[in-house]
């Protein structure tokens, strides 16, 4: 099968497997019930009028009341108020969906579970506490609320492309004696996996622990739905995160967007690449694949190995001996100056970490903020948040695909173009090809990168993660691929918003109001 037939045949898949289907199958019962309502209850029609109207209403109040972010309540409150059997049939459907409580619970214990193994030290605080008291209280809140706490003795190598990512990957991987553990949202068979594939092939027969989970979407096409038990034969313990099932379950709630791998507890990687081809450049799919990830080692490893063990143990019945995958002593490979804080978000806790930590570099930003992101899908506090530091003066810099890979999220980002620029937030559009990458970086001081992006998937309905830098030789390094970046885009004028397609223009404004929903 060729790539072109294979992306052709994912789409078709996301439709029929996706919320798509849902959708449809609710217009469908709008449509039935006012055409049935008609035919069948004419003399009664005003009373099921009426219980419908009751019925919205009730659910509105939830909507209003629930603990969301407002932009995703106005975007269920439009198709409650103009379709109201599909809407309020749908909103009841996605916020009582069983399986998103229980998990939400198991994670929790989870949590709970790990968190004496990866605990804060307090003279790490308290050093920190010292440099920056800012820096503290976010240590602090990612502690109390995240679970996972801020360290030093801990290096950092960045890469800023994919196949350079693939190349230390490959390295690490072959310096495993103990264990591997990986969690990804996409594998494909190709040069990449291929190659990692043998290596977790040979080190599971060489008696090293292999785990290996992959986000259930790829069972649409990427890969068999039996994959699993093909890599158990390989010696490899392998399991699909939510498994995608027809029309009970969408391809964009709740995923498992982290990308992690972890070697024998003192050396982990992340970032935005995942293990298929086009994210090392090995085959083309839109122009120039720019990517990032970063490696750390030493004791900040220790967050992505409990991050992996909580989501590995959602669907075990016993748990893991956490203790023996935290190694005695660690010994970094490189400059372990400043602080290093890896952590992970989930959609079902409430608590929108992910967002709050790029807020809070803004708000704390004095000269700059550069900033990679495929996508731009922004609520108020974002947008807010943005524009605020650069009406401070402070230099914001958001370097965006002139390739994109969706469309429809595309026209989305163009539609918020306008206001950012005329606030002074400057956009570059990566003229090569697609932004992959997650990363900001602020004033030569703190950096993140991550499977973050700036968009509703990422920061309220998916599982991400990401490594957050204070002081650390790494932050310099991902600086300097911001401005090498920088000198391959173009930046985008407010003549050349006014100039865009007029179509273009109304079609991404009609789809912010549906954004939290896509």
């Amino acid at each position: 099968m060729s790539k072109k037939t294979g992306n052709k045949i994912r789409s078709l898949a996301r439709i029929i497997f996706g919320r798509t289907m849902v959708v449809v199958a609710g217009l469908a019962l709008q449509i039935f019930f006012i055409v049935s309502s008609l035919l069948f209850f004419r003399d009664n029609f005003v009373y099921f009028s009426a219980a419908s109207s009751v019925l919205s209403l009730i659910v509105l109040i939830w909507i209003i009341n629930d603990k969301t972010n407002p932009y995703y309540k106005l975007a269920w409150v439009l198709p409650v108020i103009l379709i109201p059997v599909f809407g309020t049939v749908m909103y009841i459907f996605v916020k009582t969906e069983l399986g998103t409580h229980v998990m939400n619970r198991r994670i929790l214990t989870l949590i709970e579970d790990t968190a004496p193994f990866i605990p804060q030290n307090e003279d790490t605080l308290e050093q920190l506490g010292a440099v920056s008291e800012g820096e503290k209280n976010l240590a602090v809140y990612m502690k109390k609320y995240a679970g996972y706490p801020i360290w030093k003795n801990t290096s950092a190598e960045y890469y800023p492309l994919g196949e350079d990512a693939f190349a230390a990957m490959t390295r690490e991987l072959e310096k495993a004696e103990k264990f591997i553990f990986m969690e990804y949202f996409i594998v494909e068979r190709g040069i990449m996996w291929d190659t990692i594939l043998e290596i977790l092939e040979r080190k599971a027969a060489e008696g090293v622990d292999v785990r290996f989970m992959y986000d259930g979407m790829c069972s649409l096409v990427l890969v068999p739905y039996s994959y699993p038990k093909q890599l158990e034969k390989k010696g490899i313990k392998c399991k699909m995160f939510s498994p995608i099932k027809p029309v009970l379950s969408t391809v964009q709630n709740n995923r498992d967007h982290r990308k992690i791998l972890v070697i024998d507890g003192h050396t982990a990687f992340t970032g935005g690449v995942n293990l298929a081809d086009e994210y090392i450049n090995k085959y083309e799919k839109f122009g120039h694949w720019k990517d990032t990830a970063v490696m750390i080692n030493g004791e900040a490893a220790a967050g992505f190995t409990m991050m992996f063990l909580q989501s590995w143990n959602i669907t075990e019945q016993n748990a893991d001996d956490y203790g023996k995958y935290i190694p005695a002593e660690f010994h970094p490979s490189g400059n372990a100056d400043g602080f290093v804080l890896p952590y992970g978000d989930s959609p079902l806790d409430n608590e929108n970490v992910g967002q709050n930590v790029y807020i809070d570099i803004l708000s704390r930003a004095k000269k700059y903020v550069h900033i990679m992101t495929p996508y731009l899908i922004l609520d108020n506090e974002m947008i807010q948040a943005l524009t605020f530091a650069a009406k401070r003066g402070v230099d914001v810099v958001i370097i965006m695909p002139h390739v994109p890979d969706k469309l429809y999220a595309y026209l989305l980002a163009r539609s918020y173009y306008g206001e950012l620029i005329s606030a002074g937030v400057k956009i570059y559009e990566y003229t090569p090809g697609f932004v992959h990458a997650k990363a900001f970086v602020s004033d030569d001081e703190r950096a993140v990168v991550g499977s973050i992006n700036l968009d509703y998937r990422s920061l309220f309905l998916h599982f991400e993660c990401a490594c957050y830098f204070y002081k650390n030789p790494v932050v310099a390094q991902v600086e300097e691929d911001m401005q090498s970046t920088m000198k391959k885009c173009f930046m985008v004028t407010l003549e050349d918003c006014r100039r865009y397609n007029i179509f273009k223009k109304v079609i991404g404004q009609i789809l912010r109001v549906f954004a939290p929903l896509m």
